[in-house]
């Protein structure tokens, strides 16, 4: 009688170490899977709050031209006075709209606080208008407009306002790119479970800049 051959069976010590091998090499995958998905998120999570700390440092850029153009007023508003007929309505103006701008401070967490960085915006908006009518007013003193001191304080006031706009561009810019940022995956889940929301765009429309003149350095009326 011939008797059919059949595969050797495994002993029960030989089928326990594979089933541990087995396990061990899930093990290491389920590992190796973890260790890159913590990696990917905690890289995820450095680019949000990079992104999100540029556009907090435009924005403080744009609270140092505003500061600069505040301490240039007082000096520009002296050299102003010099003409004894001038216009003491604008000159009350723009020192109004200064003290104003004096009462408020940018918020500490202004990227988080767009409502108080808004009335900020306003009353920084609001000196840049009755700066700008005291601009226009001086072109009817051409012998103010010819001074030396009024000259350079008029440059760089303008110089100030082109880095204002600059440092508006760039926000703008950075808040974009921290939004898209929180809005792909995976950063819409890191976002979603760190309470990271989208930076609302700030309205910068500075009315006075659109009435500024051109600048006339040649000291002719």
């Amino acid at each position: 009688m011939i008797r059919s051959s059949s595969a050797p069976r495994l002993s029960r010590p030989a089928r326990r170490g594979g089933m541990m091998r087995g396990c061990l090499v899930a093990i290491l995958a389920l590992g190796v899977l973890a260790l890159a998905l913590g990696g990917c998120l905690a890289g995820t999570y450095n680019t949000i709050v990079t992104k999100e700390e540029a556009a907090a440092a435009r924005l403080t850029e744009i609270d140092n031209q505003y500061q600069r153009r505040f301490d240039l007023i007082p000096q520009l508003v002296e050299v102003v006075k010099g003409a004894s007929d001038f216009e003491q309505e604008t000159i009350q103006a723009v020192t109004e709209a200064r003290a104003s701008v004096g009462r408020l401070q940018l918020p500490a967490d202004a990227a988080r606080d767009p409502a108080a960085v808004q009335r900020y915006l306003e009353a920084q908006e609001k000196l840049g208008g009755a700066l700008s009518r005291l601009l226009v007013a001086v072109e009817n003193y051409p012998a103010l407009k010819a001074t030396e001191a009024y000259r350079d304080l008029q440059a760089q006031v303008e110089g100030t306002e082109n880095r204002l706009a600059v440092a508006r561009r760039d926000y703008i810019d950075a808040v974009q790119d921290y939004n898209v940022a929180i809005k792909r995956f995976p950063g819409n889940l890191v976002a979603s479970a760190l309470r990271y929301g989208p930076m609302p765009q700030l309205a910068f429309e500075d009315k006075g800049r659109r009435e500024r003149p051109a600048i006339d350095f040649s000291g002719e009326e």
